[in-house]
């Protein structure tokens, strides 16, 4: 069973759940030690093709993601051979093996890389090293690997990282800085800067510029900013939202945001399955509104192939605030 995000993790201080983050705090510390003990004592497999991580330093909701499509949208558009690789969670396969969406589901390869699979060349590896070699082999001139800013198999030519720049309503990217399972961070925060090459803000569109304590934390470190922009209109009429993203609460207001009349909300667990009982549950839900049903594109990709039709996706896509500054990050890697 997969459980939701705690938001608490993402209050700055105090919180609801003081007792809870000290009775979690030890076991953070091993988390800590682990992550940087094997980190320190492996040595990066060396790939023909560079290879460009999308990280972060917390445990999801970041928007790695979309950052990823506009990378790899952003390399082929410029004529290289871009493949992604991820290591497909949520996924049976360990691979290394190229995603097929017209073969493949979502129990198979993971949701984003079947999503990301409809526009691009996509591997699945649970062993990284594997994977970036054999779409090395398979033609790639450049792989864009979504997450493994902690997985220390392959060598980087860009270690990005991305994060979550909405802190309203009291929320924190870093929460108050403690480490899983007692706060959202992966390892800590300078940590995790030091092996970076830069740091990417993800903002929604209609937040003009990134908290200026949040830029504070990030140092001397080169910062970009992303904005995460409705790819398509929202769906008319009334609507039942749901997600099972890393940040369900996120897609609530974005769906807001963008003029979408959302009549009620399901947030679900990070790449979980729907099974019939939840999709009945929801349509059930949306029959008595007399609305429809909207979701992400990482859901709609999870969903059984009789329920997409009566579901309506809703993309989105990340766009650079200033892409000659990522042009120059790219020049750096190579590319």
């Amino acid at each position: 069973m997969k459980l939701g995000t705690p938001r608490w993790w993402y209050v700055k201080s105090g919180g609801p759940a003081p007792l809870t983050r000290a009775l979690l705090t030890p076991i953070s510390w091993l988390w800590a030690a682990s992550t940087a003990r094997r980190i320190a004592n492996t040595i990066p497999t060396e790939v023909a093709a560079p290879v460009i991580c999308v990280g972060n330093v917390t445990m999801g909701g970041a928007g790695k993601t979309p950052i990823v499509r506009e990378l790899l949208l952003t390399l082929t558009r410029r004529g290289v051979e871009a493949h992604g690789l991820s290591r497909g969670y949520g996924g049976k396969l360990k691979g290394p093996v190229r995603v097929d969406p017209t073969r493949h589901t979502a129990a198979e390869v993971g949701d984003e890389p079947l999503m990301l699979a409809q526009d691009f060349p996509m591997w699945v590896a649970r062993d990284r090293a594997a994977g970036a070699i054999a779409a090395s082999a398979a033609g790639a001139d450049a792989i864009v690997m979504d997450d493994g800013h902690q997985n220390p198999s392959v060598r980087k030519a860009l270690s990005l990282v991305v994060v979550d720049g909405e802190t309203r309503g009291g929320e924190w990217p870093f929460g108050d800085g403690r480490v899983f399972p007692a706060g959202p961070m992966r390892e800590p925060l300078k940590v995790g800067l030091a092996r970076a090459d830069a740091v990417i803000v993800l903002l929604p569109v209609d937040m003009p510029q990134p908290d200026f304590d949040l830029l504070v934390a990030f140092g001397d470190m080169p910062v970009l900013v992303a904005r995460l922009e409705a790819a398509a209109p929202v769906p008319e009429g009334p609507q039942v939202g749901f997600a099972g993203v890393g940040k369900p609460w996120k897609v609530e207001k974005a769906l807001t945001a963008a003029g979408c009349q959302l009549v009620d909300f399901a947030p679900f667990p990070d790449h979980g399955a729907y099974d019939e009982a939840t999709l009945k549950m929801l349509a059930d839900r949306a029959k008595a509104y007399d609305a429809g049903l909207v979701t992400t594109e990482k859901d709609w990709i999870r969903l059984p192939p009789a329920w997409r039709a009566r579901v309506t996706p809703w993309p989105v896509r990340a766009r650079f605030d200033d892409e000659a500054a990522l042009e120059e990050l790219l020049a750096k890697a190579g590319l």
